[in-house]
């Protein structure tokens, strides 16, 4: 037989396309597994290689459960509304609906290449309108519990998106889309209270099988503070009293604080600040709210000014000047910290540059000081208290801390709090390319939710969507759609013009595709309580933030809401690592990125090599969970393997019985090859097929039916074509005929070993033995093997451990 590889495939894919040997069962139909991809957003650049490792990945597992008897459910969808294609459209001067449809039509026929067993019927896309209905219905239970509310507030504003953006989309103080700088304005948004759910988003981590990096992200995200809140005493600029809440979690460092900062845009400066300070001081917070962002920690150099006003240290009682700053964020704790110059490098830095005190309170060997006796460093760590009054001596961490929060509570001067770094959730954004929000403005009824019968409101067909930058969506000058009787009191009316984030879609997806015809719900309890959780869920590292804690976060409320049956939608996630290659821009290797000119084409690819070479490929290049290079000549490799593989199976079928010899190493690799794949490590799976091909090869092995088809199914779960081809030519069968093999454990099991000869417990030889071989059946073949060592000398003892060793004690 010879191997035409662009025939071959093209018969298998239309062969699958017209017939899908993989299609899913009914809800119901047995044992289920639902393997899920990130679905990918449709970009006109369409995919690169990179994108190739976590569908092939993916495949791979679904293929194993398909083969086991599972009824697989591994779908593919498009995540396509939001401001990438809006950007891309404007740019080509076209519709975002004609760019994402034509997009769509692209991905989709580069993904059929792969040969995955995606189920196209189940396939979904954001911006249909049938889908929409339920994203904008999802969206009215979190209203109608309270979890969505309107605001006027400062928010992080891309000036070159021309929206407004969530925490989670500022990077280094950057828009994630475009790079751009961002700045705060005060815009009216839509939010939600993702807040109300941050210790239940962070004890649900405890239970999931995912990467250990992606749970610290999270958990850093959310970033719980178990502290208290300490009441320092100051006076307004006419002085009145007024108490200052200042959250922390080291109050055994209180004696220590030399400063409070306060956060620029606190409401409690205009209080404060005495009138002869208050042009510097609002001049110092105009400059500040340009820049500031919740990525304030990136800005190297910390700033302040001093607000004229001071409070008192409530244990103290020292007066300490109140300096409002740069590094200090309204929405985290009080927006007030204290400044412990000894104890934070932080606060070390900016008492130096201000000319503040600096005093030391814990003592300990590792303190660091210069030859003038002073800290050279701020000191973090444990010891003892010290200038601390009647809390000398105190363990600082053990017990000082909670001895003075104790003292603080007793006075009332004190409260023990929880904090969380999480904020509250952006919804909404000043564009056109999005999900309507189903509300509507009455003057009279005030906010109205849109009837459920009357969803889905749907985005307006227009010519003109460019974002108007005003703060406003486009879909505010269309008079004709604003314009809508109230659905309370049937009054004029004005429906909400900001559209949802692209998060919106991508939160809930998994959940529609079990039944996405469905049309009078969102989903069945019988869909949700049979295929899910996701079993597996395939994606990059990229999104272990963003989409994941929101994905959490909108099945935690539809949980407790009584609309699903889990709280938690992916039971296993494992991250692929990045495809990257050398970028002659740069110099540099780097991900794969149109921009630098380093995008490698899987189409091309294909056409070259074929299908099935590729796929093999991106398993083969190294450990999946970990970035890794691109190298061209790393096809040619995989695909002599597969050449020399499909040659040697061709010709190796015996009608004979099969020699043990040849089951024993067939079940050896069969054992090998799975426990590799069970443990993610595909590469070395490979591997293990490559090392018994070149035994099989070596030696000439002759397989039975049985055998070809064990080695068939294995190679089928990453070479599909050529695995179909042979099933075919060889055992007159289709893949879907064929099993999962399985390996009999006894033949497994290595039946020759390597028996170590020693004298004296020095190795002076070896020997090929039986597993399971007595001493007396090796004895004489060992002494006569180092009869040079015995020659003249006495053996008192012969020590035999079986399967490892025979040591011949001489004297």
């Amino acid at each position: 037989m010879s191997y035409d590889v662009q025939g071959i495939e093209k018969k298998w894919q239309e062969m699958w396309q017209n017939n899908p040997p993989a299609k899913t069962k009914p809800t119901g139909s047995g044992k289920k597994y639902y393997v899920l991809d990130m679905f990918p957003y449709p970009s006109g650049s369409g995919l690169h290689v990179g994108h190739w490792r976590g569908y092939v990945l993916s495949d791979v597992y679904a293929r194993i459960k398909w083969l086991e008897g599972y009824n697989v459910l591994h779908p593919m969808g498009w995540d396509a509304f939001g401001l990438p294609a809006e950007n891309d459209a404007i740019k080509k001067g076209i519709h975002p609906k004609i760019g994402t449809a034509s997009n769509i039509a692209n991905f989709k026929k580069q993904l059929q290449a792969i040969a995955a067993i995606y189920d196209w019927d189940k396939e979904v896309n954001t911006t249909d309108a049938h889908y929409y209905k339920w994203t904008q219905w999802i969206f009215l239970q979190m209203y109608n519990a309270g979890l969505a509310y309107e605001s006027n507030m400062p928010i992080n504003w891309c000036t070159s998106c021309l929206t407004g953006l969530a925490n989670e989309e500022v990077v280094n103080g950057a828009c994630d889309r475009c790079g751009t700088q961002v700045e705060q304005r005060n815009i009216r948004q839509w939010v939600l209270r993702i807040t109300d759910y941050a210790e239940k988003l962070l004890t649900g981590l405890d239970k999931l099988d995912w990467p250990e990096k992606v749970k610290l992200m999270q958990q850093h995200w959310i970033g719980k503070s178990e502290g208290a809140n300490i009441i320092f005493k100051t006076k307004t600029f006419d002085g009145a009293e007024l108490d200052l809440p200042v959250f922390t979690t080291c109050a055994e460092t209180l004696c220590g604080v030399t400063f409070l900062a306060i956060a620029p845009d606190h409401d409690v400066i205009r209080r404060i600040v005495p009138e002869d300070r208050r042009t510097e001081v609002d001049g110092f917070c105009g400059r500040v709210k340009q820049r500031i962002t919740d990525k304030q920690e990136a800005l190297k150099e910390k700033e302040g000014v001093f607000s004229g006003a001071y409070a008192t240290n409530p244990v103290t009682n020292v007066q300490v000047p109140i300096y409002v700053t740069d590094y200090v964020l309204k929405n985290y704790g009080t927006g007030i910290v204290m400044g412990v110059p000894a104890h934070d490098q932080r606060d070390f830095d900016f008492a130096a540059h201000y000319g503040l005190p600096v005093v030391q309170v814990i003592d300990a060997p590792e303190v660091v000081r210069g030859n003038d006796g002073k800290l050279t460093a701020a000191y973090t760590g444990d010891g003892v208290l010290i200038n601390s009054g009647q809390f000398d001596g105190l363990s600082a961490f053990e017990n000082g801390n909670k001895a003075i929060v104790d003292f603080l509570l007793s006075k009332g001067l004190a409260e023990s709090k929880v904090h969380y770094k999480l904020r509250d959730w952006v919804f909404s954004r000043q564009r056109y390319w999005g999900e309507p929000i189903p509300l509507v403005h009455c003057k009279t009824c005030g906010v109205v939710p849109v009837p459920e019968n009357q969803l889905p409101v749907e985005l307006p067909d227009v010519e003109s969507y460019q974002p108007t930058g005003t703060g406003e969506s486009p879909l505010a000058a269309i008079d004709w759609w604003v314009n809508t009787p109230c659905p309370q009191c049937s009054g004029p009316a004005k429906r909400e013009t900001n559209t949802m984030p692209q998060w919106a879609g991508s939160c809930w997806y998994f959940l529609r595709y079990p039944n996405p015809h469905l049309a009078d719900k969102p989903w069945t309890p019988q869909d949700m309580n049979y295929w899910l959780p996701v079993d597996l869920y395939v994606g990059g590292i990229e999104h272990a933030i963003l989409h994941l804690l929101y994905a959490r976060f909108y099945v935690k409320v539809l949980y407790d809401l009584g609309h699903v049956p889990f709280d938690e939608p992916f039971t296993h996630l494992f991250n692929q690592g990045m495809v990257l290659k050398y970028s002659e821009k740069s110099g540099l290797v780097e991900k794969m990125s149109k921009s630098k000119g380093n995008v490698v084409n899987p189409d091309d690819m294909v056409e070259q090599y074929g299908s099935d070479v590729l796929r093999l490929y991106m398993l083969f290049m190294g450990p999946p969970e970990l970035d890794c290079e691109w190298q061209d000549n790393g096809l040619e490799g995989v695909r002599r393997f597969l050449n020399r593989l499909f040659d040697y199976l061709s010709n190796a079928m015996t009608s004979e019985s099969e020699d043990e010899k040849v089951t024993r190493r067939l079940h050896r690799f069969l054992k090998e090859f799975q426990a590799r794949i069970g443990n993610f490590k595909p590469n070395t799976a490979i591997s293990a097929f490559m090392e018994w091909l070149n035994e099989a090869h070596a030696g000439s092995m002759k397989l039975n039916k049985d055998s070809i088809e064990k080695i068939i199914a294995s190679l089928s779960v990453m070479a599909p074509h050529m695995a179909s081809e042979l099933a075919q030519a060889l055992l007159g069968k289709q893949l879907q005929d064929c099993a999962w093999p399985m390996y009999d454990s006894a033949l497994a099991v290595e039946n020759e070993l390597t028996l170590a000869i020693q004298v004296n417990g020095k190795l002076r030889g070896d020997l090929i033995a039986q597993r399971g071989t007595v001493q007396g059946d090796v004895q004489a073949e060992a002494e006569g093997l180092i009869a040079k060592w015995l020659e003249g000398k006495e053996v008192v003892k012969v020590i035999f451990v079986k399967d490892r060793l025979i040591n011949f004690v001489i004297k």
